[in-house]
């Protein structure tokens, strides 16, 4: 579901800063030869990400769904310039792709690509975060969040991705699993003392969640 008409998506995005020459060449090879291209940030979620890390200046970034590296690559813009970004995915293969992305960046030496299990390889980091992006299986986001919020620096930030879930999240006759479980994070979010939320209506929803 797109939640803006297409000509006004188009002027929001001609008004947005461009993307670099390498983000159009994984937005394009990714729609071209890579399965559920929707699943890549694209241009304004990217330049969202972008602006938000450039305002967190982020020591360690810690990404949760990998997929072809764009968001990555768009929140390492905003890291400091010892700044490192780790981020795991499950898809082996995919990744041999995406490594290559990132060795094209100017953040090769910064970004450390981890393959595996995220419930798994997360207790093994003992990083702690400024930023943190949840982008990967829906059914374990509140699971995640539980596992990550502990290393997350007080003022720290949280951002996960699809909330709004194609709109199926505020349909009550939607009933799948992953359905539900965005549903729950999204009301966990909102009732957690430990977190300001704010959910913002950009793709397919943002939620920003700020440790107190």
């Amino acid at each position: 579901m797109e939640f803006l008409p297409e000509d006004l998506q188009k002027y929001v995005e001609d008004h947005s800063e461009p993307e670099s020459d390498l983000l159009q060449q994984i937005n394009r090879e990714t729609h071209l030869h890579v399965l559920k291209p929707r699943m890549l940030s694209g241009h304004l979620q990217g330049r969202v990400l972008s602006m938000l890390s450039h305002m967190i200046r982020p020591k360690n970034i810690l990404e949760i769904g990998t997929y072809t590296g764009y968001a990555a690559l768009c929140m390492a813009e905003g890291m400091q310039r010892d700044g490192r970004l780790i981020t795991i995915d499950n898809n082996e293969e995919l990744s041999l792709r995406t490594k290559e992305y990132f060795a094209q960046s100017d953040y090769a030496d910064q970004i450390d690509l981890r393959i595996g299990n995220g419930l798994d390889i997360i207790p093994t980091l003992k990083e702690k975060w400024d930023l943190v992006f949840i982008d990967a299986d829906k059914e374990n986001y509140a699971n995640y969040f539980d596992q990550v919020i502990d290393q997350v620096n007080k003022g720290g930030f949280i951002i996960a991705d699809n909330v709004l879930w194609s709109g199926k999240v505020f349909d009550t006759s939607k009933k799948d699993k992953d359905t539900e479980a965005i549903r729950a994070f999204n009301q966990k979010m909102h009732t957690d003392p430990g977190v300001q939320n704010v959910l913002f209506p950009i793709r397919d929803g943002l939620m920003i969640l700020r440790k107190l």
